[in-house]
């Protein structure tokens, strides 16, 4: 049976605590975590879910930290992976220039700057994670799903009105906005947003390689952009894999995103400064998306909650942009479970400018450094690359910074 006629089948009860428009990552997870406490959610996306299960290789991958790991295992979701996921171990960060050797300067985070030497994070299949989010969905007791479908949406001043596409009526207490980045529902709410374009692209991609990775991430910072490679799990046919993201400027994005394997193969080494993976082979898809950051002016209105890609969108350079979306959910959901434990209005104001002061100024924080930290190293200025250099040393030769480092990025 799918998603939707699943769905159907369920609505026969329409009031619901919560309902969520958007079930990519961020929104099916909150719907997750939400009924395995108890409470009844409404979920609607305009896409079929069932289209996302393409057995071939996607080619991205998602680093989920420590912390939003912990989310998805309490949400139900986490046992549900049917691959493999990676742990990483390590992470190196180095500067340089392609087809050059790193900076001598460097900094490494090591198993023991972690916490009780836990993996800083886990690497898993963007494909793997939808098939685990989908299977939770299905099986979940207090989930309507409704996808494909879309809806229009009245806010009234005791609840919201919910009136599908498909001609059914629903009504909840709050809407949370799971939309992306061209939120709908923030645009409907009229709350503002801040974009700041890059002017470059990044290009995602599988990379099978020689050498294994030993579960050690590379962040290498480069004139144009930031590269970094992700350690994945193998396979029977590739047993040792690795993600990448790569940065450059739009026009040198296109070209490299079309470039032969051979010769693509040969750029990606090129930027790996003083790691040597052996021989690599680019596997699966690849994918070329534009990069800029946006912030909306609040996460609240009447009734309304966003989440995710809806509230915030950052540069990919820290790795963070989903991990920041689950931490929306765990503090959303944190403060809805608790409220409905005590009868209280899930769409109430306190409520609702409780989630903003739980999340949005450590969110604009991280935003701000990820700005500044993209503008430090995106270029080749050589009083910059010393000043760079020596920061980077400085905090590898301080183990208390780097384990404060590692914990924050944990989300711990």
């Amino acid at each position: 049976m799918s998603l939707h006629a699943e769905g159907q089948k369920r609505m026969a009860n329409t009031r619901y605590d919560v309902c969520i428009n958007g079930a990519g990552p961020v929104g099916a997870t909150l719907a997750c975590r939400l009924s395995a406490a108890g409470l009844r959610v409404l979920l609607i996306d305009r896409a079929a879910l069932p289209g996302l299960e393409d057995p071939s290789l996607d080619g991205r991958a998602y680093a989920i930290a420590e912390g939003p790991r912990r989310l998805l295992e309490e949400a139900g979701v986490w046992a549900n992976l049917p691959g493999t996921s990676q742990p990483i171990r390590g992470i190196r960060v180095s500067d340089g220039r392609p087809y050059e050797k790193a900076s001598p300067l460097f900094l490494h985070f090591g198993i023991d700057d972690a916490p009780s030497g836990q993996p800083f994070g886990w690497m898993a299949e963007a494909r793997d994670l939808r098939l685990a989010l989908n299977h939770t969905l299905l099986t979940a007791e207090n989930i309507t799903v409704e996808a494909p479908n879309t809806g229009r949406f009245v806010f009234a001043d005791d609840h919201v009105e919910i009136h599908l596409a498909s001609g059914t009526k629903a009504s909840a207490k709050l809407i949370v906005a799971a939309e992306g980045r061209r939120s709908p529902l923030r645009e409907q709410a009229r709350i503002g947003i801040t974009k700041i374009p890059y002017h470059q692209y990044g290009i995602v991609a599988t990379i099978a390689h020689e050498r294994p990775h030993n579960g050690v991430a590379l962040e290498h910072f480069l004139p144009q952009g930031p590269f970094a490679r992700l350690p994945m799990p193998g396979t029977a046919e590739h047993p040792n894999r690795s993600a990448i993201v790569w940065a450059e400027g739009e026009g040198r994005a296109q070209r490299s995103h079309a470039f032969p394997d051979d010769v693509f193969a040969r750029e990606i080494k090129a930027r790996m400064g003083d790691e040597d993976l052996g021989e690599i082979t680019p596997i699966g898809r690849r994918w070329l998306y534009p990069l800029s950051a946006q912030y909306a002016q609040t996460y609240i209105s009447h009734r309304l909650a966003l989440v995710g890609d809806a509230a915030h969108g950052i540069h990919p350079i820290a790795g963070q942009g989903l991990n920041i979306g689950f931490k929306d959910v765990i503090a959303l959901s944190d403060i809805l479970i608790s409220a409905h434990q005590n009868a209280q209005d899930l769409g109430a104001a306190s409520l609702l400018q409780l989630y903003q002061r739980r999340t949005r100024p450590a969110n604009m924080a991280m935003f701000a450094a990820t700005d500044v930290l993209e503008r430090l190293f995106s270029n080749d200025n050589p009083l910059l690359r010393r000043i760079r250099d020596i920061g980077i040393s400085g905090v590898h030769r301080l183990p208390a910074l780097r384990k404060a480092f590692v914990r924050r990025a944990m989300g711990l």
